[in-house]
């Protein structure tokens, strides 16, 4: 019996699993791959819940990871509530369509019917879900992989099942992303009255030459296949409230895209410099939250676009482009590893929905990668 993805994107829908609640979404997983033989276990840390679902043994292992938590459903002017799965025309509206349970549910009726029609398959199908993705990520993908590393082979495939595409499914593969650093700019100054320039030490005026710098700094042309690493300022704070005091400190939040021209640790070295370049009385709190990452190897990722052609007609084309995922994390275990998923244009945001016949397109292409993995000679390269 086939199981239907998008009665199971439904179930998971209807579950509120905000960060990093999986709010009963795993024990459906659970509940599912028991009957259809696969292997399950959680592998849980602190509130946060992952289950690790296989079935086979072997060569080749082929991984799908998928998060099912959500972010708050956030401002008023959902069409319809956020955590009760609704179709209208010819879309299905609910927190998580797009980002990332319509994949999760997917890849679960892909292997399920898999196994059912293949149970003699020669290597590993194995699944990584976790409630900590759209959180800080540390006790989610991250500790799960921790955890199976002193037991498991590693994987030699794994899709992500991020949303992926531009405009239609099928259009894009990711096969990398950059890198993202986050800093905090301490300016210290000298706190005063307005009315007495000469007693203070402006810290937002002697910042101010520095942002600039920062902010028209070409940091370099991009690393084909990867774009220019970008520089953004999100927050600045400074200030009692009062007109007329003079603040002592200016706080200044930023991150960093970065390409693999560059580390975390000579970004660092760089501003820091431009900070003493310009005499500031400063310090600086790193936080490196993602290293870039590339397949280099063109195997699975061309395997997965004749995958996607075979089922949609349409040739992908490979993109680094987006902001962080769970890859970040794979790749240290896994040399190939992509994401693909649904189209990425409402994701976090309110009215999140997805087209309802492309959830039944998706698990066929899941269901035909598998295929070519586990039904065709190849040597994996």
């Amino acid at each position: 019996m086939q199981q239907d993805p998008l009665e199971l994107t439904k179930k998971l829908i209807a579950c509120e699993s905000v960060t990093p609640s999986d709010a009963g979404s795993l024990k459906i997983f659970a509940d599912l791959l028991t009957r259809y033989g696969f292997i399950c276990e959680e592998i849980n840390r602190g509130n946060t819940k992952n289950l690790w679902a296989k079935y086979g043994s072997g060569s080749p292992v082929f991984l799908f990871a998928g998060h099912v938590d959500v972010v708050p459903p956030g401002a008023d002017g959902w069409k319809f509530p956020p955590f009760e799965p609704t179709e209208d025309e010819g879309f299905l509206y609910g927190r998580g369509t797009q980002d990332m349970k319509t994949s999760d549910a997917c890849f679960a009726a892909a292997a399920c019917e898999f196994v059912s029609k293949h149970p003699q398959f020669k290597g590993t199908i194995a699944m990584l879900f976790t409630s900590d993705e759209e959180g800080d990520g540390k006790d989610g993908t991250k500790y799960a992989l921790e955890v199976l590393a002193e037991r498991e082979a590693a994987p030699d495939f794994c899709i992500v099942g991020e949303p992926s595409c531009f405009k239609q499914l099928g259009d894009t593969i990711k096969n990398g992303r950059r890198g993202s650093l986050n800093g905090k700019l301490t300016v210290r100054g000298i706190q005063g009255h307005v009315e007495y320039p000469k007693k203070v030490r402006n810290p937002i005026h002697s910042a101010a030459p520095l942002l600039a710098e920062l902010s028209q700094t070409v940091w370099d042309e991009g690393l084909p296949p990867f774009p220019a690493t970008s520089f953004q300022i999100s927050n600045i704070h400074a200030g009692t409230g009062a007109v007329n005091v003079v603040p002592g400190e200016c706080i200044i939040t930023f991150n960093i895209r970065y390409n693999p021209k560059h580390t975390a640790a000579s970004l660092e070295k760089q501003i820091e410099d431009m900070c003493r370049k310009h005499d500031l009385d400063f310090k600086i709190e790193w936080q490196e939250s993602a290293s870039p990452f590339f397949s280099e190897k063109p195997y699975f990722r061309n395997e997965l676009a004749r995958a996607v052609q075979d089922v949609t007609g349409i040739k992908p084309e490979f993109s680094t482009s987006g902001g962080t995922s769970d890859g970040r994390f794979i790749r240290q275990r896994c040399p190939q590893v992509v994401e693909f998923g649904p189209v990425n244009d409402r994701i976090h945001k309110v009215n999140e929905r997805i087209p309802t016949k492309d959830i039944a397109c998706l698990s066929k292409i899941y269901f035909r990668i598998l295929e070519r993995i586990f039904l065709s000679e190849h040597d994996g390269n």
